[in-house]
Order: C-alpha cells, then sequence, then structure tokens
C-alpha cells in the first residue's frame, strides 16, 4: 500500500511539488519562531540578577565651568552625600551611561593566551554600585575607596565572562591584558550575571571598571535605590536638588522598572512580526493542502468510484488520502530537517542547541497536525462518493 502511495505522488510529481515547498517553506518560518519565542522564554525564566524595582535613573549633563578634576570629584561625592542623605534614599551611585534596560552599550574587548576577546560590555561604575542594585558578588571582592589609585589595572567581571574564560575555574588574582595586550588587568572579583538587555535577551559577557577622577567630566548617570514608599512628592523634590545643584543642567529621573516594560515591547516587536508572517503563511498552507485535496478528489471521481465498486470501504479510501498528504509533509519535513539542523551545528545567531532541537521537534508535530486536520474533511467528503454516481459521471 504504501509503496502504491509512494507511485501515485511520483506520478503527479509536478502537482505535488509546488504543497512540497509550500510545507517546507511553512516548516522554516515555524522553525524560526520556536526557535526564537523558546530562547525568549529561556532567557525569560532567568533571574534578573538585580532588584530594579524601586531603582531609579537620574540623567543629568555635566554644566559645571571649572575643568578641575579633583574640584569636580569634590563637587559630585557632595551631590551623592547629599542624595544619600534624603529620607527614602537607601543608596546611590554614579555610573556610565549603560544603565540597564537604556539601549545604551559600551563595548571592549580583551586578549588572554593569545587569543582575542571583543563585543564585551563594559561598565564604569563606583563603590555603591552593587548596594544600589542589590547586585550579587560571587566571589572576591568588589570597589573599595581604598582601590581609587591612579594607574591601578583591577577589574570585576561577571559570570559570563568568568566561564568564557576560566570555566569552572577560579578567576580570581587571574591576569589578562586589554585589547592590544599592553595593559595587564587583574580579575579582584566576579559579580552574578544581569539581563541589561531586559527579561528576554541572554546575559552577555562584563566588565566594571572603577572609574578615575577625569570621568566626572562625561559622567551623565545617577542610579537611586528609594524605599518603597516613595512617591511623586518626593520625586518632584529630588527633581529640585538636582536641578538647583547643576543649574542649566537637562535633569530627567526615569524609573527602571518603567524603563524594562519599554525595553521588553521593544524586544517583542521582531517576534510579534514573525509570528504575524507565520500566521498568515499557516493559513495559507491550509488553504492549499485542502484545496489541493479537494481538486483531487473532484479529479479522480473515477478512481474513487471505481474503488469503491470493487470493495473497497469508505474508511479505506479517506485513510488513503489523508496517508497521501502526510507522506508529502513528511517528504517536506525531510528536507527542512536537514536545514534545520544546520543551525545547531554552525551555531547560527548564537543560540544554545537544546533551543534549535526543540523548536525542530515541535514544528515538526506542528506540521503533521496541520496536514492532519486540513486532509481529514477532504478524506471524509472522499469516502462519501457513491460508486454508481461516480462511474456514472464518468
Amino acid at each position: 500500500m504504501l509503496k502504491h502511495l509512494f507511485k501515485m505522488i511520483w506520478n503527479k510529481k509536478k502537482q505535488n511539488s509546488l504543497l512540497i515547498v509550500e510545507i517546507l517553506l511553512s516548516f522554516m518560518v515555524i522553525f524560526a519562531v520556536f526557535s526564537f519565542g523558546l530562547n525568549s522564554y529561556s532567557n525569560y525564566a532567568k533571574p534578573m540578577g538585580i532588584d530594579y524595582e524601586h531603582v531609579w535613573a537620574i540623567n543629568y549633563n555635566n554644566t559645571l565651568e571649572t575643568k578641575n578634576a579633583d574640584s569636580l570629584k569634590l563637587f559630585y561625592q557632595g551631590l551623592v552625600r547629599n542624595i544619600k542623605a534624603m529620607p527614602q534614599v537607601l543608596d546611590a551611585s554614579i555610573t556610565s551611561a549603560n544603565i540597564p534596560f537604556s539601549n545604551s552599550h559600551m563595548s571592549t574587548g580583551i586578549k588572554y593566551k593569545g587569543e582575542q576577546i571583543s563585543q564585551i560590555n563594559n561598565f564604569w561604575v563606583d563603590e555603591n554600585y552593587p548596594h544600589t542594585l542589590n547586585l550579587k558578588l560571587l566571589a572576591g571582592r568588589w570597589y573599595n575607596k581604598a582601590d581609587h589609585v591612579p594607574g591601578q589595572q583591577i577589574i570585576v567581571i561577571n559570570n559570563v565572562l568568568k566561564e568564557r574564560l576560566f570555566g569552572n575555574a577560579d578567576a580570581i588574582g587571574k591576569i589578562f591584558g586589554n585589547y592590544d595586550d599592553k595593559n595587564k588587568i587583574k580579575i579582584i572579583g566576579v559579580v552574578d550575571n544581569i539581563k541589561f538587555d531586559g527579561d528576554y535577551q541572554a546575559p552577555a559577557k562584563a566588565m566594571y571598571a572603577l572609574y578615575d577622577t577625569s570621568a566626572y567630566h562625561w559622567l551623565s548617570k545617577i542610579l537611586v535605590k528609594v524605599s518603597p514608599d516613595a512617591d511623586a512628592a518626593f520625586e518632584s523634590r529630588l527633581y529640585k536638588f538636582m536641578a538647583n545643584s547643576l543649574k542649566n543642567s537637562n535633569i530627567e529621573i526615569e524609573h527602571l522598572s518603567n524603563k524594562l516594560t519599554a525595553y521588553n515591547k521593544f524586544t517583542l516587536v521582531p517576534l510579534i512580526i514573525l509570528s504575524i508572517v507565520a500566521a498568515f503563511l499557516i493559513i495559507n498552507v491550509a488553504l492549499g493542502i485542502f484545496g489541493v485535496l479537494w481538486y483531487n478528489i473532484n479529479k479522480r471521481r473515477g478512481e474513487i468510484g471505481l474503488r469503491r465498486a470493487v470493495g473497497a470501504s469508505g474508511n479505506s479510501v479517506s485513510y488513503q488520502l489523508v496517508n497521501e498528504a502526510m507522506i508529502l509533509a513528511t517528504l517536506s519535513l525531510i528536507i527542512g530537517s536537514f536545514f534545520a539542523v544546520q543551525f545547531p551545528l554552525l551555531n547560527v545567531f548564537d543560540l544554545p542547541s537544546s533551543v534549535y532541537v526543540i523548536a525542530m521537534l515541535l514544528s515538526i508535530i506542528f506540521i503533521y497536525i496541520l496536514v492532519l486536520v486540513c486532509s481529514l474533511y477532504p478524506g471524509k467528503q472522499a469516502a462519501a462518493i457513491y460508486p454508481a454516481v461516480a462511474l456514472h459521471e464518468e
């Protein structure tokens, strides 16, 4: 029976080739949707790495006329002390512009054992940074005031970079070079990973450098950890304090929770667009399968009537048409699986191999269910053809 079905499909290869290509394209698009969807869910399930709910970001620009680095340092340290002295402020930290969920990135590269590693997120921070965000220290230590020594080459890295460089080995005390391998940098601490790019993006390689006095010229962010009872009235007082302290500066206060919500929506846009495209394609494939099978029934009424006349049951006729559709789907899936397997083998888009494997299996199941559902009704219609009527029409 199976050999007979293959022979019938081969004899109508030109007619079936378009349907095979259509199912193949649907499989690849669904595979892409499942891959990105599963990866997004996997990233969403990972912990954020920080407490952001009651953290505000103060945006400002340096409008002080003095160019003296020490004067700027004294001014901004006093500014942070005054902010921390407010009753509803728990901690505060001056940092570089690439705060969490800001869509601002600063990247750098390093060299370790002759290998250059690029695309490392570089953050300029102070000693208050982990307390403000409740960042977890995994090994070693964070910076302290004694580390503010010019020319001191020390660094704190996150766990992603630590595993990339050293695997399961201890990273504390290890030394690597900058991108040109001229300056040697010593690791003093390893911190937990932070999903700086929102819930749906995986934590990336990161290193946290302690900025020096000259950085106050260009630093423009203050992270403020507030108590849960901090309201709009307190936010207004904080804004007025900053406006009075930095004359002619553009002051803006943002909540990290709101920034996360906006960033998540931005991240989901490509997945939503891809899902809409996939939905339209699935509808077209379903209509195509349904139409082709319906057309086959009308073209093969004589064949179906003859089979019924020689004793074939309605169920066997229906079973034959459903099997033909499933064989066409199988041929498409074999081709599609060949291309899908290349994604984990070639590490395309740098996604985990398990994501591709699960996405491929779900896509195969989805296509089979789609083809089965679309072929059941035409198969039922074929089973309802009476032999005498079909043969009379012929």
